[in-house]
């Protein structure tokens, strides 16, 4: 399952991460994937003080996004990163790390986020596309929007043919790691949503108490 959501980032934020980015100092994308040959592009050095302002405006939107909380159920959150596509550069077919190398216990990384920057209209090519068994999903997400998607899907980046692609990536470790109970915790928060309040209160309370005893069931 997959969540997209519009206006993530508000108008305000999505042009500071641009001017941000315009100062920030980037260095080759394949130091976070040295072995994959097929990752072309550019990412902020970790140590640069102007991409870590930029990380945090990532990291408040996603702790200020009850959407997004309710559909990846967060346990810890990898520092975003800006990445840089310019003509030519791409990432082609992977599925993310596993784990990720951070502090003395790696992240598992159980959903991944793409934020988008740029305007689609200022670039061309550099879609996500995402492979679900026969079917291809392309994604080219407005500035400010973003999406969240289970790391095991096998994704890619297609060539950018013109104009620069920017976003924002994160990992996030989840506090149900299996995907489809995880979906599922999800679907019932939906339902209790739109329709807790049109309940009669026992039936209510017999939701709650089946969601709140399956997350505790099922996280890790």
């Amino acid at each position: 399952m997959f969540l997209q959501i519009e206006n993530f980032l508000t108008a305000d934020e999505v042009q500071s991460v641009r001017e941000l980015a315009r100062q920030a100092k980037f260095i080759e994308g394949r130091r976070s994937n040295p072995h994959n040959l097929t990752k072309d592009s550019l990412i902020v050095d970790p140590s640069d003080p102007v991409g870590q302002k930029a990380s945090q405006i990532a990291l408040g939107a996603l702790q200020r996004s009850e959407e997004a909380r309710n559909f990846v159920f967060p346990k810890r959150v990898a520092v975003p990163s800006l990445c840089r596509y310019s003509t030519g550069m791409k990432y082609g077919p992977h599925i993310d790390a596993a784990y990720l190398p951070l502090g003395p216990e790696p992240l598992r990384s159980d959903v991944s986020c793409t934020m988008w920057i740029s305007n689609p209209a200022d670039y061309e090519g550099g879609d996500l596309v995402s492979h679900l068994g026969s079917e291809i999903v392309r994604i080219k997400g407005k500035p400010g929007s973003a999406i969240f998607y289970p790391s095991t899907t096998v994704h890619q980046v297609v060539p950018v043919s013109s104009g620069e692609r920017l976003v924002i990536i994160t990992f996030i470790e989840s506090q149900i790691p299996d995907q489809l109970q995880r979906d599922m915790l999800y679907a019932l928060g939906e339902v209790r949503a739109l329709e807790a309040l049109k309940m009669d209160w026992r039936n209510r309370t017999q939701l709650d108490y089946v969601i709140a005893n399956l997350h505790r069931m099922w996280s890790s």
